[in-house]
């Protein structure tokens, strides 16, 4: 009963920290991996993990948050302009407003830095809306922070973590250690993936944007070209949608603009929607996904899962999902159909389907038959046991700190 309440209470944390933690592992899975060579490299654990969380991790958030402000300067230089403040007369909503506050909005929308000036007046309160800024601003920071700490803790202790999982379940022949190897594998096989995936789309989507403002007739330009690359990127991530989320709306824009100018661009805009579905859309799922994700998994559940999520629990849904989605898979091809039938769970995955890690080829001490063997660790010629890549670390740097 203490230790059912001591998981209560781990639980009870869980749930009010779950950002920091899903972020914390999709950061550790999606850059174990490279840390794995720097091992090899350095022959230091902690200095891997490291290397590995300031040169890749850190660069990554820094990225964003640059890039988030570059669009939020954008916006604004937008709301500097006279176009916005006649947008004004085209809301029916504000006819609600008095005439005092149309002129508070008025000067907010050509003048954004009123507001930090004390000149928000009524409409807004300058006061709640600045402290709300600051703290949304260090709620992110202390996010980040900690999840950026959660994964170099894993990257460094990986190793210990999995040599204390195996004594604790009994053995590396235990049924749980085999669920838990495949969920590892599939765990670092799509999160790893996802981030080379989008590191890949976010780079060729720079490319593409940039080379049509490079040949766009007179008046067709794409704004923001670093900061639609880098979403078109995060876009990918989304199996099927791929950057279709961003470059549909970039063409829209494009046509808009053909129409206006009236140059004959409509021509110019349709090949540039051809280009965008092959190079950002056909070609990245034919060719680059499927060779940087290493296993296949059923792209339709893991778009349930990426969509899915974000919608029941906000942004750390985006990660928490999939997580969820390979803890069932692995459960039902591991774990089910030997409860359903009364019989003892054994380490091999007798549902054959085509996703999720076989534990047999993945892990060589577990038993290779399904029969009267699966209790048995295989073993080779000389009598011991076979060669175990540990959970969650690189057996081949296990001796290292």
């Amino acid at each position: 009963m203490f230790v059912v309440g001591l998981g209560i209470a781990m639980a009870f944390v869980a749930a009010r920290f779950t950002g920091i933690l899903v972020l914390g592992v999709f950061g550790y899975y999606a850059t174990r991996p490279i840390c794995r060579r720097m091992r090899k490299l350095v022959d230091s654990n902690r200095l891997a993990a490291a290397f590995t969380a300031l040169v890749v991790l850190l660069p990554i958030f820094l990225l964003l948050s640059v890039l988030v402000v570059r669009a939020v300067q954008r916006v604004q230089q937008f709301l500097n302009g006279s176009d916005a403040v006649s947008l004004l007369g085209q809301l029916p909503s504000l006819d609600s407003l008095s005439s005092a506050q149309r002129q508070q909005l008025r000067t907010l929308l050509s003048d954004p830095t009123a507001l930090l000036s004390g000149q928000g007046g009524a409409l807004l309160s300058n006061g709640d809306l600045i402290l709300q800024a600051l703290q949304a601003t260090f709620n992110t920071i202390l996010i980040l922070g900690l999840a950026l700490t959660l994964a170099y803790v894993l990257l460094a202790k990986d190793t210990g973590l999995a040599d204390a999982f195996v004594e604790l379940v009994g053995g590396r022949e235990t049924t749980t250690y085999a669920y838990a190897a495949a969920v590892d594998e599939d765990l670092e096989s799509v999160f790893f993936g996802n981030l080379l995936f989008a590191s890949i789309m976010a780079v060729v989507a720079v490319v593409v944007y940039w080379t049509t403002n490079l040949l766009a007739p007179q008046g067709l330009q794409i704004p923001l070209v670093l900061v639609l690359g880098f979403l078109t990127g995060v876009a990918s991530l989304v199996p099927v949608v791929v950057g279709k989320i961003v470059y549909v709306p970039v063409v829209a824009y494009l046509g808009l603009q053909a129409l206006r100018s009236g140059s004959g661009g409509v021509t110019f805009v349709l090949a540039a929607l051809v280009v965008y579905v092959l190079v950002l859309d056909l070609l990245p799922q034919a060719v680059v996904q499927p060779y940087v994700s290493g296993r296949q998994f059923d792209m339709t559940l893991l778009l349930f899962a990426y969509i899915l999520g974000p919608m029941a629990l906000g942004w750390p849904g985006f990660f928490l999902f999939p997580i969820l989605f390979i803890l069932v898979l692995e459960a039902v091809r591991i774990v089910l159909p030997e409860l359903l039938h009364g019989e003892q769970p054994r380490p091999t995955a007798r549902l054959d389907t085509e996703s999720g890690t076989d534990p047999v080829e993945e892990r060589d001490d577990v038993p290779t038959a399904a029969g009267d063997n699966a209790g048995e660790v295989s073993t080779s010629d000389d009598g011991t046991d076979s060669t175990d890549p540990q959970i969650g670390g690189d057996s081949s740097s296990s001796d290292s700190d």
